[in-house]
């Protein structure tokens, strides 16, 4: 699974996410590839237009070569890392860790499919309420504005994730 969040000042935030199932046909991968990666870039630039920041964790495939090099030939992306110690400052950890604390909690899944079903219930619920995207921006401590500034005033801002989870509350989820 892999997610955007998007944000961009004065429209509502989104969450653009992308499932990925090793059906055998394919490179036999479990987990993104940077050409899915590359796929998913090019359909977001499609959906929202514009240019587009991506500000990204240190997971090894968002710093692949060939990621790399489709980044650096095309002008409507530009890509920042962010450091090793700085996931809390990715929006999309917090998506991941709402995502966990609820839809997620206390349950035992009984196949694949179970799990695929509920973790896009839970992501369709999250993409549908920006608030909950903009509490996940919130709860980085970071505000588009102090984000544009770092980043070159950027038409679009990213926060990108390769993992699995979910929450933007307040307060961190605490189990009773």
């Amino acid at each position: 699974m892999a997610a955007l969040t998007c944000y961009k000042p004065g429209h509502r935030s989104q969450l653009v996410y992308r499932p990925r199932r090793d059906d055998g046909r394919r490179d036999g991968r479990k987990s993104f590839s940077w050409r899915d990666y590359r796929d998913l870039l090019v359909a977001v630039r499609q959906e929202l237009g514009g240019p587009i920041v991506l500000v990204w964790d240190n997971f090894s495939v968002h710093e692949s070569v060939g990621l790399r090099e489709f980044a650096a030939a095309l002008g409507w992306l530009t890509v920042y890392y962010l450091r090793l110690w700085a996931a809390d400052l990715d929006p999309v950890e917090w998506v991941w860790l709402l995502l966990r604390c609820g839809w997620l909690s206390s349950v035992a899944f009984s196949t694949p499919d179970h799990l695929v079903r509920t973790v896009r219930c839970g992501l369709r619920h999250i993409q549908y309420r920006s608030h909950l995207v903009d509490g996940c921006l919130t709860e980085t401590g970071l505000t588009i504005g102090s984000v544009c500034s770092v980043v070159r005033h950027p038409e679009f801002s990213f926060g990108s994730s390769a993992r699995t989870g979910l929450c933007g509350m307040a307060k961190p989820c605490r189990r009773s």
